[in-house]
This record gives structure tokens, C-alpha cells and sequence, in this order.
């Protein structure tokens, strides 16, 4: 394109100017937003809150960037790594008007500038940082490392659409940002939309300089191409200047660069059908805290690591501070960008560009506008057949990849599946049958690379960063999807799962923001059929991590068999504004629930199974067995049969347990049972034995409000593991049939003693049963071949064979 005309340089400068004066403005003052009477320490904030040294930067780009969205008519969206530039984004969001159109309260006046000043980060205002109040944003601050993954997740299917990701040259020091470099080898060029990397190398972090700025230019441009993109470079010197003039220079280089990259990108997108083109990436080289002051109480400040947060941090209490904060306004010249009511000169104000193509106003950064319900088939017509309890037999998660496959072939363009290297092993391969994985990096030949084309609804990364990125960035802007992993692995991610959470409990209280897809795990390899790989990939612990988080976002399944998989992962995907954990085996596993019961038994989220008790109608059970998770049914139903083999005359009631959060007091979570209803299912005074997937005191934490709760003793993983058999995994950590009777003979009131015979078979029963293993390696046959006694009764001779399918699951 043509040079840009000096007019649209002033018009460049003037926003960038006005944005740096309002970003200033947000960190420092309380009143006198335009200084129309000489700044006093009244002026200014009790608290200096924030962070200016990468602010300038991020302003300097989205005046540019508006430039170019308005002369290309181009959708943009605009994703900060560097999340503590918040100022300059809600400083650009006031400028162009969405942010007044938003909060009305805000207006474009003295008024409404005094009010966005004093909102930052102040008590009852807003963050510091870029947050779901700062219209335009899809990205926390507090996400250190993930602005190119949720870039890319969000260009995934958006064809027309352009995301500006702006890297942190502290975040690129990241593992998870700079893994996700190579996410330019799965993005499709004429399906999905172009990423526009910037890492922004101002030289600091909060304390020290950053390595990416310290090693030569052309060390770092090998990198960038290596990476497979093609580097643009631009420089801004650290001269020491203490105002903002001067920068026509700057504007000029920058714009044509900008145009140069764009038409490249340009050229890209023409041809789709080309191989793997490197994508144009920028290295933004500027000082930190550009344009503020060059020292501060004699020491460098612009250009150093001081200038990080607030360079003046004694503003209001001494007044050289004072002297320098009032200098440092008034460099910006607000009376040439503000008229004399404080609202921004026409010409300026003219470079936004119109509607939804202001980056603040993209519908893609508020993804519930987009947002379509997904085409969702009848999973009773995937379901299993159960002519008795256990009678049948199924790897739960195979039978949900037959449905999921239905899902993709109905939704071919906004729903995905991410995962590291897993969604065969998961077994869910069935998918392959409509899709492939996406991949655009180099191919070998079919008769290796199975399944890979340049275009897929899988998507798959060794990076459960990437995956976990993807997902929400793809989430945030308007689609479906899920992420399947190994249980233990999914605590990769577990900081990222909590941005994502806060998130979604924040815009739970922004009218504006509208309710997106659930974030959707599928977690199986879990921790009792992790026997082959050992005790590195035995971890139940992400269920914990994640009901640390708020009641209403969080939910957490554990479906028992195929049946009840297939119910609940319906509901997940028809849900909003949550974080949905799944766990579920893909071990050969027998199926209690017919359909029906499935559906009765998920949408109660827990209940009797009449048919495994012997309870006596209007007379309470002397013992509640309870159980959550696939392999602790199966190991409590069996404790039952045992139970009615050898105490017939014991009333046992079996709970079992699929929606977890139904344990709670329903005044802390919204699926939470009432006292009485809890009293009702689980007794307001008998034993409860309870067989559980995870660690045990989370049960006791759930349940600490509950009638008599030490009468509810737990038993699951206390981090006992190693390579072994199935059943020699759950005794390793007392979760075993035979010590659950062994349970119930020491807590149910008369057994004690009456019954010491048969506890200490149970006991030599463990003992023959370990014994056995070292043996012959594999798990006693009364074990292994074990059935529900309804299914002995239609003929089934061996329910489980847990040793078969174990292929594949080695990471």
C-alpha cells in the first residue's frame, strides 16, 4: 500500500497520545482529569495500583492496528499476553466509544473521565490487569503464557478472521508460550483464520532483564524462523526521551511495515491450497515504559525494569514525585486531544474504525453472540444393552467415541476435540471414521500417518497446555469442544483451569457478556487402571483442584458404566458457563444401568440401586455402602454380594454416586441435597461406607455439614501405586471388596465380635489374593472373573478382563 499521509500521522500520534493520557490518568488520578488546575496530592490515588511498562507499547499497536481494520474493512481481535497493560486497553476501548456504549456511566466528558480514572483499580472498580470487564478481551492478565494458544484456538474455524496476539517478552519465557510457537502446524489456510504474533521486546521484567532481548538479532530471527515464521523487525531506541514528541518517524516505519505484513498474509490466504506457508510474525522492540519519564530520583527508569509497575510510587506523599507525575501528563498535551468538556477531537476520534470492527466491539470477543447449540444426536440410540446388572460388558469411553462421532459428522464447523496424543488410546478412534487430525506440518506417506490431513476436528498436541489454550480460545469465541486426557496429566494444566474458571464466574455478573460453551474434560487412563504404566500415572487429584473453585462453575461426573457416560456427556455438551470433569474408564467394564435407569440415575445426579440391597421396606438399613467412580461400584458392589453371601440377614442399602457436587449442602452448591433429602438417601445416623474414585478427604470435605459426618468413613487413592494387577491396585490403597467387608463388620454396631470369623477370612482373602499376583501376575480368578449374581443368574461366566486393552496407553 501507498505511504501514509502526515495528517494520518498526527491522527496516529494524537490517539496514541490520548491513550498513553488515559492510561497514565487511570493509574494515578483520583480527580482533575484534564489537570485544569495544577495537580495536588488530593489529586491522586491513596493506592498506586497497576502497570505502565508495557502499556505505551500496547497503545502504540492497536493505533496502528485500527488504521489498518479501517482501511481493509479486516475483523480483528486483539489478545494481550503482556495482561497487565490493562490501563491502555480500557484506554483504547473509551477512545473508540465501546467502552461508554457498555458502561453508560462512563461518558465522553470531564465527568466520564474522572469516573474511568478513578474506577482502576479501586475498590468497587475494576482490575488492574485486562479482564472480562474490558470489553474486546477474551484474555485474563493474570494468564502468563497463553496469549498464542488462545489466539489460535480462537482463529480455528474463522476463516476471516485476524487475531493479534501480542506476546510478553517475560510470558515468552514460558514453557506453555513458547511450546505454542508451533501452533502455526495446525492451522488450516482456508478454513481457519491467521494468527498475527508480536512479541513485544521491551527488554524487563518485573526485576530483571528478559532473554530474548539480551541474545543477537539475528540469534533471534533463526529462532522465529525455525518456528516456521517469517520475522518483520522493528526498533524504537531508548534515547532517553522523557516525552511523547518526535514519534512521527516511528509511526511512519511502523505503518509500512504493518502494511507489508498484511499483504503478505494477504497473499497467504489467496492461495489455501499451497504447502505450509511461514506466517508473518512482528518483533516489536520499544523501551520500557516508553514516553515516561527518562529518571526517577536519579536512576534510569524508561528503558529499565523500573519502569514495570508504578515508576512513581510516592506520588501523592512527596512532592518531587508529585513535580514529575504533573511533567509527565503534561507531556501528552491532553488540552490538544480533549476539547474544553473533555471529549476527544473529531480527528482523532475519526481513526476507530465503524461498528463491530472496533477490536473492542468484535462479537468474536464476547463468543455468546456466536454462540449456536450444537446438533446433538439421541445417545439413547448409541446405549448398551443391560438384560440384567453387569450382564453386559463395554469400554465405556469406545462407546461414547461412537457418539461423538455422530456429533462431529453433525457439527463439521464448530465443534472440536483437542487432546495430547490421547484420543485413540481414550478410545474414542471411532471419530476417525468422519475426520481426521488436523496437522499442516510435513507428511510421510498413509501407510504411516494415519488420520492426518490438513484438515480435522481433532486436534492433537503433546502440550496439555496447547490443548487446554485451544479449547478456550475456541470456547471464548463462540464454539463447542472437549479435551481428553490421562487423569494423572490434566494437572498440567491446572493453573490455566483456574483462570478459565474465574472467568466464567466473573461474566456470570456482566450483563453484556454472554454465556458461553462449557469447558468439557474427558478424563479416563484413571488411577485404578493405571496398573500397567505405574505409579507416574496414577493422580486422581484434579477432581480436588477443581472443586476448590466457585459452586456455580464447577461440576464433576463419575459415571459408573457406558450407559450413564453417554447421559451425562449429553448434558455436558448442552451446557453453559461451566467446567464440566468427567472421569470414565475405557477398560472393559460391566454395565449396571439399562438406558433408562441411566437417564433416571444422571438426572438425580445419585440414588439407591434397589436392586443391589436387600433393605427391608419402611425399616432403616443397618449399613449404607456407597460409591462414585467405575471401579469403586465395582468394587463395592462386589463387598455387597460377599456381604449377602455371608450376613444375609444385614439390611444393606447401596448409594451410588455420579454427580458429585450432590454431596454438598445445597446452600454451597447448586446441586447440592438438602439435609433432609441427604438424611433420606444416606440415613441420619447408620454407617456409610464409601468406595471412592479419588482421595478420601474430599468426600469429608463435602460432607462435613451432614448429620453424624464421622459416621461416614471413605476409603479411595492415599497414593499408593506401582506397576501391578487391577485388584492389586485397589488394595494397595484398601479399596478392595475384602476390606470394605471388613469396613462394615468394624463399624456396624453387633458385628464386632459376632462376626470375627469372617473378617479374618476377608483378611487371609487379601493375603491369598496378593500372594496370587507375585505368583502368576495376574488377579485370582474369583476376582478377575467376577459378576454381579443377577448376571451369574442369565449365564454371564466372566463379566471383566481387566488385563485386555491395555495397548496404546503409554504417553
Amino acid at each position: 500500500m501507498e505511504s501514509i499521509s502526515e495528517d494520518t500521522i498526527a491522527q496516529l500520534d494524537g490517539w496514541w497520545r490520548a491513550a498513553n493520557y488515559l492510561s497514565v490518568g487511570q493509574i494515578y488520578l483520583l480527580d482533575n482529569p484534564l489537570l485544569r488546575t495544577p495537580l495536588t496530592r488530593d489529586d491522586v490515588k491513596p493506592r498506586l495500583l497497576g502497570h505502565w511498562g508495557t502499556t505505551p507499547g500496547l497503545n502504540f499497536l492497536y493505533a496502528h492496528l485500527n488504521r489498518a481494520i479501517k482501511t481493509r474493512e479486516q475483523s480483528t481481535i486483539y489478545v494481550t499476553g503482556p495482561g497487565h497493560g490493562g490501563p491502555g486497553l480500557v484506554a483504547n476501548a473509551y477512545l473508540d466509544g465501546t467502552y461508554t456504549e457498555t458502561y453508560p456511566d462512563i461518558t465522553q466528558d470531564a465527568e466520564g473521565l474522572r469516573r474511568l480514572f478513578r474506577q482502576f483499580s479501586f475498590p468497587g472498580g475494576i482490575p488492574s490487569h485486562v479482564a472480562p470487564e474490558t470489553p474486546g478481551s477474551i484474555h485474563e492478565g493474570g494468564e502468563l503464557g497463553y496469549a498464542l494458544s488462545h489466539a489460535y484456538g480462537a482463529a480455528f474455524d474463522n476463516p476471516d478472521l485476524l487475531v493479534v496476539a501480542v506476546v510478553g517478552d517475560g510470558e515468552a519465557e514460558t514453557g506453555a508460550l513458547a511450546t505454542s510457537w508451533h501452533s502455526n502446524k495446525f492451522v488450516n489456510t482456508a478454513n481457519d483464520g491467521v494468527v498475527l504474533p508480536i512479541l513485544h521486546l521491551n527488554g524487563y521484567k518485573i526485576a530483571n532483564p528478559t532473554v530474548l532481548a539480551r541474545i543477537p538479532e539475528d540469534e533471534l530471527r533463526s529462532l522465529m524462523i525455525g518456528l516456521g515464521h517469517q520475522p518483520y523487525f522493528f526498533e524504537v531506541p531508548d534515547d532517553g526521551a522523557a516525552d511523547s514528541s518526535g514519534h512521527a518517524d516511528a509511526h511512519r516505519r511502523f505503518a509500512a511495515l504493518l502494511d507489508d505484513v498484511l499483504d503478505r498474509i494477504t497473499e497467504i490466504k489467496a492461495s489455501p491450497d499451497a504447502e505450509r506457508p511461514a506466517w508473518p510474525m512482528i518483533v516489536f522492540r520499544t523501551p520500557k515504559g516508553w514516553t515516561g519519564p527518562a529518571t526517577i530520583d536519579g536512576k534510569k527508569t524508561t528503558g529499565s525494569w523500573r519502569a514495570h509497575q508504578v515508576p512513581l510510587a510516592s506520588a501523592r506523599d512527596t512532592p518531587e514525585h508529585l513535580a514529575v507525575l504533573a511533567e509527565w501528563l503534561a507531556s501528552y498535551r491532553a488540552e490538544e486531544l480533549f476539547d474544553a468538556d473533555g471529549k476527544l477531537d473529531p480527528h482523532i476520534a475519526a481513526l476507530a474504525p465503524p461498528g463491530q470492527l472496533r477490536m473492542s466491539e468484535n462479537p468474536h470477543t464476547n463468543g455468546g453472540l456466536l454462540l449456536k447449540d450444537l446438533r446433538l444426536p439421541d445417545f439413547r440410540a448409541f446405549g448398551v444393552d443391560v438384560p440384567a446388572p453387569g450382564a453386559t460388558v463395554a469400554e465405556a469411553t469406545r462407546v461414547l467415541g461412537q457418539w461423538l462421532t455422530e456429533v462431529i459428522r453433525l457439527n463439521p464447523d464448530n465443534f472440536r476435540i483437542f487432546g495430547p496424543d490421547e484420543t485413540a488410546s481414550n478410545r474414542l478412534q471411532s471419530v476417525f471414521e468422519v475426520t481426521d487430525k488436523q496437522w499442516s506440518a510435513e507428511f510421510v506417506g498413509p501407510e504411516v500417518d494415519e488420520h492426518l490431513a490438513r484438515a480435522g476436528r481433532v486436534v492433537e498436541m503433546l502440550s496439555e497446555h496447547q490443548c487446554q489454550g485451544w479449547l478456550e480460545g475456541y470456547l471464548l469465541t463462540g464454539r463447542h469442544g472437549l479435551f481428553n486426557c490421562y487423569e494423572a496429566f490434566i494437572h498440567i494444566i491446572d493453573s490455566m483451569v483456574n483462570q478459565h474458571a474465574k472467568w466464567l464466574k466473573v461474566t456470570n455478573h456482566i450483563p453484556w457478556r454472554r454465556p458461553i460453551a462449557s469447558l468439557n474434560y474427558l478424563l479416563s487412563s484413571h488411577v485404578w487402571r493405571q496398573d500397567h504404566n505405574g505409579f507416574s500415572h496414577q493422580d486422581p487429584g484434579f477432581i480436588d483442584h477443581v472443586v476448590n473453585k466457585r459452586a456455580e462453575v464447577v461440576r464433576v461426573y463419575l459415571p459408573p458404566d457406558a450407559n450413564t457416560l453417554l447421559s451425562t456427556y449429553d448434558h455436558c455438551l448442552r451446557s453453559r458457563q461451566y467446567v464440566n470433569v468427567v472421569v470414565a474408564g475405557k477398560q472393559p467394564h460391566p454395565n449396571f444401568l439399562t438406558m433408562e435407569q441411566a437417564i433416571a440415575h444422571c438426572t438425580r445426579g445419585l440414588g439407591i440401586w434397589e436392586w443391589a440391597g436387600n433393605e427391608t421396606v419402611g425399616i432403616d438399613p443397618d449399613v449404607v455402602i456407597a460409591a462414585a467412580g467405575d471401579v469403586p461400584t465395582l468394587e463395592a458392589l462386589a463387598a455387597v454380594d460377599l456381604l449377602r453371601q455371608h450376613l444375609p440377614e444385614l439390611r444393606v442399602r447401596f448409594v451410588n454416586v455420579v454427580d458429585l457436587m450432590r454431596l454438598q449442602d445445597d446452600t454451597e452448591h447448586p446441586h447440592g441435597l438438602s439435609s433432609r433429602a441427604f438424611d433420606g438417601i444416606f440415613t441420619p445416623d447408620k454407617p456409610v461406607i464409601f468406595a471412592y474414585h479419588g482421595y478420601p478427604w474430599l468426600i469429608h470435605r463435602l460432607t462435613y455439614r451432614r448429620s453424624n459426618d464421622n459416621r461416614i468413613h471413605v476409603r479411595g487413592y492415599k497414593e499408593e501405586g506401582t506397576t501391578t494387577t487391577p485388584f492389586d491396585m485397589v488394595m494397595l490403597n484398601d479399596l478392595d471388596r475384602y476390606h470394605l467387608v471388613i469396613d462394615v463388620i468394624d463399624r456396624v454396631p453387633g458385628l464386632g465380635s459376632a462376626c470375627a470369623t469372617l473378617r479374618q477370612q476377608m483378611i487371609d482373602k487379601r493375603l491369598e489374593a496378593r500372594e496370587y499376583t507375585r505368583a502368576h501376575g495376574d488377579d485370582i480368578p474369583e476376582v478377575r472373573d467376577w459378576v454381579w449374581p443377577d448376571a451369574r443368574a442369565a449365564g454371564v461366566s466372566q463379566a471383566v478382563d481387566a488385563t485386555a486393552a491395555t495397548g496404546g496407553d503409554n504417553e
